[in-house]
């Protein structure tokens, strides 16, 4: 039976949970990025909430962390004071990033008391939103403007911020009880590897298996996920595909991550029906992998709307799955 309990309350302090009893984390906490002014994702969380997750993970549970490029370090000291290591960074890789910049010649002819020239109209369409969106002005026709002052000309098409192509994921692990080897620490408390059978990396299609001892599965997996091919000749990653906003009608959350994505990093840190634990569930997508995979699943999310969201997906997945048995 499909397994999962939720709680609309800070996280803060797990209260609700004992000492040593989750077998691994999977979290997508807030950036510190001010995502659209939202108010829950201006400041990285406190450092109480990974202090208390350390307390509740058993010795050598591991931990996926999502984070932003800007602030990783940041959150990276606040993971490592609070007594995990520091294992791995894994890159979610996409093409489709949404550029964070404005033309600075623009701003040029402004601040010089010039008015830039209109050279056109454009149709703005908000790229991952699918078909738009009328808070993006979808299908809103816009003016195109380019510089008009020689300095602006100069700077024509200067920005101040690269196409974003991926986002880290933060891999950590509580350490083993001290005085144990790797394999006594799993043989008391069932953590302590990275769950590799169930990740491999399948061979292509007419590829030769590589490496002096081929595992008929493929490859170990890489700390790189990427969204779709690069075309590069070495395409040897996971692959999922960015989540479109609204993709289901009842599901508004700004920063949802692919179940297909969460599939993958929940296999690579657990095992079937171990305990995850999820403190910043958001809309449950980490709870909807949980479910498919047979682990059960312990979420936390403050926002009322989200919450709302997250217990009804995951009522769904667990009558879907629960019928299914019988």
């Amino acid at each position: 039976m499909s397994e999962f309990k939720i709680f609309n309350t800070s996280s803060y302090p797990l209260k609700e949970l004992d000492n040593n009893s989750i077998d691994a984390i999977a979290t997508d906490p807030p950036y510190g990025i001010s995502y659209q002014n939202n108010y829950w994702d201006k400041d990285l969380p406190k450092r109480e909430i990974w202090e208390n997750s350390f307390r509740v993970l058993k010795p050598g549970a591991f931990a996926v962390v999502f984070s932003s490029i800007r602030l990783m370090h940041r959150l990276m000291v606040d993971l490592e004071d609070s007594g995990f290591t520091i294992k791995d960074v894994l890159f979610w890789s996409y093409l489709n990033g949404m550029p964070k910049s404005r033309d600075v010649a623009l701003d040029i002819d402004k601040e010089l008391g010039v008015n830039s020239k209109v050279v056109g109209k454009y149709n703005y369409v908000q790229g991952y939103k699918k078909d738009g969106a009328t808070n993006y002005y979808a299908g809103k026709e816009k003016l195109k403007y380019e510089p008009a002052s020689e300095l602006g000309i100069k700077y024509k098409g200067a920005g101040l911020g690269l196409k974003p192509a991926y986002e880290p994921i933060i891999l950590i692990q509580k350490p083993i009880e001290k005085g144990l080897n790797v394999a006594q620490n799993i043989i008391k408390y069932g953590v302590g590897a990275l769950n590799f059978e169930e990740t491999r990396i399948p061979y292509a299609n007419g590829e030769t298996k590589v490496g002096h001892n081929p595992h008929p599965k493929g490859r170990v997996p890489a700390n790189i996920i990427r969204t779709e091919s690069h075309n590069d000749g070495y395409d040897k990653f996971f692959l999922v595909p960015k989540v479109r906003q609204k993709k289901e009608d009842f599901n508004s959350h700004p920063t949802l991550k692919p179940v297909e994505l969460m599939f993958h990093l929940v296999k690579l840190i657990s095992f079937e029906n171990q305990t995850i634990l999820d403190p910043f569930m958001g809309s449950g997508s980490t709870g909807l992998a949980c479910l498919k995979l047979k682990r059960k699943f312990i979420g936390y999310e403050l926002d009322k709307d989200y919450f709302s969201i997250a217990e009804r997906r995951l009522t769904i997945e667990k009558n879907k799955l629960d019928n299914s048995l019988f």
